[in-house]
């Protein structure tokens, strides 16, 4: 009798111990949510959301050249990135990028680049440098420089890369996707959602986007 009621103390002790160790797991895990958990800034809370009307711009392109919405006359929208040198989320995404504007320049999306980052406290992201970088990838899209960071806190954006799929409407250039580009930045092989070829694609068909927003993986906007 003795035996049997020194197992069940033993027993209890451990039930109780594994029972602690779950709070204190579960304590910890919630600690580290809360750490990585961004609150949302005044630009996001204040950016284009999926229906607004995007204002037009004008920024200098890495060929020297002014760029903005207006000048693709031909064009029936835009995939426009966020997007920078430095971050290794962008440069995994380079590549494919170039493929998006292969694919849907010559239906009337093509993609549009514009470098956020403040080049004072990114060099790396000057740019000087970002005129290398396009030569390097074989860019054969506009990638500019958002100079006095202007444009991407009316979008906005947070992350690089950032992505908006843009639709040429009567009411004016208006957002159809935001977010990103695919849901596998680390192997283009693996990726089994894209999130922006899906958004083109429907309205090259004339058919709903149904999935009109996703969360944007990447590095932080350099200010």
């Amino acid at each position: 009798m003795k035996t049997i009621k020194v197992a069940l103390l033993a027993l209890l002790f451990v039930a109780v111990s594994c029972e602690e160790k779950k709070k204190e797991k579960s304590n910890t895990d919630s600690k580290v949510v809360a750490e990585n958990t961004e609150k949302p800034t005044k630009e996001v809370a204040n950016g284009y959301q999926v229906g607004d009307i995007v204002e037009d711009f004008k920024l200098k392109n890495v060929d020297g050249n002014m760029v903005s919405m207006s000048d693709f006359k031909d064009a029936k929208g835009f995939i426009l990135t966020f997007t920078c040198n430095t971050c290794p989320f962008s440069v995994a995404y380079e590549d494919r990028l170039v493929a998006l504007d292969k694919k849907y320049a010559s239906k009337g999306y093509p993609v549009i680049a514009i470098n956020p980052n403040n080049p004072e406290t990114k060099p790396g992201d000057s740019f000087e440098a970002m005129k290398v970088r396009a030569k390097e990838k074989g860019f054969t899209f506009p990638y500019m420089l958002d100079e006095g960071q202007k444009v991407y806190p009316k979008f906005g954006a947070t992350r690089t890369p950032h992505m908006y799929v843009i639709a040429k409407t009567p009411k004016g250039h208006q957002v159809k996707y935001i977010g990103a580009i695919d849901d596998n930045h680390k192997d283009a092989s693996s990726v089994s959602k894209r999130y922006v070829e899906d958004a083109v694609d429907a309205l090259l068909e004339g058919k709903e986007i149904e999935v009109k927003t996703t969360k944007a993986i990447g590095c932080s906007i350099k200010v």
